[in-house]
């Protein structure tokens, strides 16, 4: 089973992407901040990283060059509420960028390509 970890300030969308992602059969972890997010990732084993651009304290950009740099096999899907990061330069580092909505197939559907090519499921 791929263990899935979710970073995102919002409580609602932690709880919502649990819940689905767990209907999926993945294993989910979630985080409220980068910070929380390097600490999960120095201990446990993580397929795959569903990752918010703006919290509060490090931000998502900032997060994404710091796991990468820390886990290079790591896959990360930018998952945020703005598009104006995506021609920032680190979020190449990123499987996709991926625009929230309340519609979670896309998000779903590219979580699924990723962990395949990695041979996770």
């Amino acid at each position: 089973m791929a263990t899935i970890l979710v970073v995102d300030d919002e409580k609602n969308i932690r709880t919502l992407y649990k819940l689905e992602l767990e209907k999926e059969g993945y294993s989910v972890l979630v985080a409220e901040d980068a910070e929380m997010a390097m600490e999960i990732l120095d201990r446990e084993k993580v397929d795959l990283v569903i990752l918010d651009i703006r919290m509060p304290g490090m931000h998502g950009i900032d997060a994404l060059e710091k796991m990468i740099v820390k886990k290079r096999d790591l896959s990360v899907l930018i998952n945020t509420a703005y598009g104006e990061y995506k021609d920032d330069f680190l979020t190449w580092l990123a499987e996709d960028y991926i625009i929230k909505s309340s519609d979670l197939t896309q998000l779903k559907e590219k979580i699924r390509q990723v962990l395949a090519k990695k041979g996770k499921i």
